[in-house]
């Protein structure tokens, strides 16, 4: 199971001093959590892309390149990429040269995006958003396992032969995440092409991701890819800790009371019970993350929000050093104990290709038997 975290790389002030970083301060922060990721023996960063303030990640590539070059087995993902604003033909593009860039330790999570007023933007109506979801995946589904390809569609101009350069890394496509927090049509749509189906998970109701996730994996199934077991899902979560579950809740309060997503809202405590926020002891949050296999499966990615809604670097790098010391390792050993063996890992470059080079095999043996 993989384990790793997601930002959506806001810039808030710390409700604690007042002061707000600055964009390039907040920039520079996002690298180092990622640099710490990898430190303290996580798999996975992801970066969402935003074009509107307070965030700063409107060019995930230029961001996950960079992290790339000083990483050396960190997975660089995103979450989201925006499939309704950007032109598939570009992400086919970038994610193809980041791929290449980054020895192919990068997948990326498809995402509509929740803020309106980013359509209009980029040329685009909020309106349409889950039929250019649908229209602009298939496109970029194209783009890269053909290699010339025609495409007429309602959203952009045709294509006439038309090659997107560079090809994908060994012939093989960073893998797909479809993420989302209440769309049954975007579960629909990772189940159908086989992909990865992420649920956000942080605002809503246990309830509400089990129905989710259980659409996603009856339709996987339906569409042939193997049993509903055998799906590939992410979660989310958001935790703060502190060895004394006590100094974490009166530490966290004031973020949480004044974060621009839910502050100002229901109390921590309500929140904390509602959803899966987890603030406390390592402990803790190691019985919480175990539970989600309760309403989820056995799934395969865990990402943690932990650097937003103003909490300084440091306080972050620390979380880090708990999540990467005391909780992931119980969380690795506790979730493979549990795992079925017919119950895959979440695919990566290195297995994407490996199972390519064994249908090849297979392909070629069958033609010299015919023979």
């Amino acid at each position: 199971m993989q384990f790793g975290i997601f930002t959506v790389g806001d810039v808030t002030p710390d409700p604690t001093n007042g002061r707000a970083p600055t964009e390039q301060a907040r920039i520079k922060s996002m690298v180092a959590i990622a640099r710490k990721a990898e430190e303290v023996g996580l798999d996975v960063f992801a970066m969402g892309e935003h074009h509107n303030e307070p965030f700063v990640p409107s060019s995930p590539t230029t961001m996950l390149g960079y992290i790339a070059g000083q990483t050396e087995r960190l997975l660089l993902s995103t979450s989201t990429t925006l499939i309704t604003t950007n032109d598939p033909v570009k992400i086919a593009e970038d994610y193809a040269m980041l791929q290449h860039l980054a020895d192919g330790r990068v997948d990326l999570m498809m995402g509509r995006g929740n803020t309106g007023p980013v359509y209009p933007w980029f040329g685009k109506d909020i309106r349409a958003g889950i039929p250019l979801a649908i229209e602009n995946y298939a496109l970029l589904h194209r783009l890269w396992r053909e290699h010339t390809v025609d495409w007429t569609g309602k959203y952009r101009t045709p294509l006439q032969s038309f090659t997107s350069t560079p090809r994908p890394l060994d012939g093989i496509p960073p893998f797909v995440w479809h993420g989302s927090i209440r769309s049954p049509e975007i579960a629909e749509q990772a189940a159908f092409y086989g992909d990865g189906f992420f649920a956000n998970h942080i605002f809503w109701p246990a309830s509400h991701t089990q129905r989710m996730v259980e659409l996603y994996r009856e339709r996987y199934a339906h569409y042939g890819h193997g049993g509903a077991d055998q799906a590939i899902v992410g979660l989310g979560g958001q935790v703060f800790m502190r060895r004394n579950s006590q100094d974490a809740v009166k530490e966290f309060r004031p973020y949480f009371d004044n974060a621009p997503v839910y502050g100002h809202g229901p109390s921590l405590e309500d929140f904390s019970r509602e959803t899966p926020l987890t603030v406390g002891s390592p402990q803790q949050v190691i019985d919480r993350t175990l539970g989600f296999r309760d309403y989820v499966g056995d799934y395969q990615r865990q990402l943690f929000l932990l650097d937003h809604a103003g909490l300084p670097l440091k306080t972050v790098l620390e979380q880090l050093d708990l999540l990467g010391e005391e909780v992931v390792p119980v969380l690795r050993k506790e979730f493979a104990a549990l795992r079925p063996a017919h119950v895959p890992e979440a695919p990566t470059h290195a297995s994407l290709l490996a199972a390519a080079r064994r249908e090849e095999q297979r392909s070629e043996q069958q033609e010299g038997e015919k023979a």
